[in-house]
């Protein structure tokens, strides 16, 4: 750890965590004295993720291998979220944010990514961004009401069950769509990428995560249909997105069905997208150089889609389980999010209620990922994506394992540890196993 912080803008980007968290607990307190509750949104968070990894077995490495050898790498994000109602039904969101720091080996090496906040992240060094920019329009359509609890970019309020929402802007898909009680957040539950969403949803985004688009979500009592079209990025997971928009852009489609089992609520969830981008193919990649292919020789406008499935229940009112599965057609290449064809997680989110700790949390969750057959034949013969590739492959499924405890210190504060287990790393079982531990400190207001 103490070698991290050698690096000083490392250092400085602790401090700026630090003294963030400091000034928005003194101006945004509770004794700060709003209009009214529903006319103003204003929460923070900071969140500071240092993980490690120790030696593992690695006959041979690769550009975009996760390294063998020990190391320690910290994320850092801060972020202040304002909210604003413009009249009624009509609302104002604003998302600035600092991030810092890196994930293990940059991020690379594994597909099943070791820490979901380094998404968020371009540089290694703190800067500055805005992640969200947007205006959202609630239509209501009439029959009962139902109470929005004020949260983070979300205004309290009564609202009709039955009504249209239309949002306009910078956002992420994932704030919208795969959305599971038990593993959806990075902050506050598990931490790797393919089991806080779903793996092989490449969905459209820049490097941090964010897009620019339209989302419609038409919203029943039982259940909701949402549908955006945003923008691609112009390279694979880079930080512009590409405006030639005929060509390039994304549409995600979601059916929600909520029931109860009795008195416990529950959901399934239906996901499919299509993403039209400057995509290479990993075939035609083979066939133009059978040794060492370059996926970027390939590169032409082209589409590219997949489903997903996410499944959650409450089995007891301290105990809940999910599962989520999904498929995409793995012959463009990984674009935005990570290089998952296949994939199958689920697990299990314990309340500590039973040992009177009723805000700590106890998760343990599994992950299987898989490649098409034109994927794994690209890497095995030598090709690179943008997170995988050890310059060959022994191909087998990336399986990770993930447990998690949450403990609330005070009731803005919480301190978590982290354990990841994943064998075959990048899908190649000549690597790993590699244990991942993290301990993750997180302050919201």
């Amino acid at each position: 750890m103490l070698k991290y912080f050698k690096n000083r803008h490392n250092y400085y980007a602790v401090i700026i965590v630090i003294l963030s968290s400091a000034t928005a607990s003194l101006l945004l307190g509770e004794t700060l004295n709003l209009d009214a509750p529903e006319l103003w949104s204003i929460h923070y968070q900071a969140t500071v993720i240092p993980q490690m990894h120790g030696y593992f077995n690695s006959p041979y490495s690769g550009t975009n291998s996760l390294s063998p050898n020990p190391e320690v790498q910290t994320s850092f994000t801060t972020t202040l979220f304002l909210g604003r109602r413009l009249w009624k039904g009509g609302e104002f969101y604003f998302n600035p944010e600092l991030a810092a720091g890196e994930g293990l080996s940059g991020s690379v090496g594994l597909a099943g990514a070791a820490n979901g906040e380094t998404y968020r992240i371009g540089s290694t060094a703190p800067a500055g961004n805005i992640s969200r920019l947007y205006f959202k329009q609630v239509f209501e359509m009439g029959g009962a009401k139902e109470t929005i609890m004020p949260d983070k970019n979300q205004l309290g309020d009564e609202v009709c069950k039955n009504r249209l929402t239309l949002v306009l802007g910078k956002f992420s898909l994932s704030d919208f769509f795969d959305g599971n009680s038990y593993s959806h957040d990075p902050r506050t539950q598990f931490i790797n990428w393919a089991i806080m969403d779903n793996g092989a949803w490449d969905f459209a985004a820049d490097t941090r995560g964010y897009t620019w688009g339209a989302m419609l979500d038409y919203n029943r009592e039982r259940w909701a249909a949402r549908l955006a079209s945003v923008l691609e990025p112009k390279v694979a997971n880079q930080l512009y997105l590409d405006l030639n928009i005929p060509q390039a852009h994304s549409e995600n489609a979601e059916f929600e069905y909520r029931y109860s089992a009795g008195s416990h609520p529950g959901k399934i969830t239906v996901l499919g997208y299509a993403n039209h981008a400057h995509m290479g193919n990993y075939r035609d990649s083979l066939n133009l150089s059978p040794v060492n292919p370059d996926i970027i020789q390939t590169e032409t406008y082209c589409l590219k889609y997949g489903f997903g499935i996410d499944y959650e229940q409450e089995i007891t009112k301290d105990l809940g389980c999910f599962l989520r599965a999904g498929w995409n057609d793995g012959a463009t290449e990984s674009w935005a999010f990570t290089e998952i064809d296949r994939t199958v997680s689920g697990g299990i989110s314990l309340n500590g209620s039973s040992w009177n700790r009723p805000d700590d949390t106890f998760g343990l969750a599994f992950d299987i990922n898989g490649l098409s057959a034109d994927h794994r034949d690209y890497l095995e013969a030598g090709g690179y994506g943008f997170l995988i590739g050890d310059g060959k492959m022994n191909y087998a499924p990336e399986e990770i394992l993930e447990t998690y405890y949450l403990w609330k210190i005070v009731q803005r504060f919480s301190i978590t540890g982290d354990f990841q287990l994943v064998n075959n790393p990048a899908y190649n079982q000549d690597r790993g196993p590699v244990s991942v531990f993290a301990m993750r400190l997180h302050y919201e207001i």
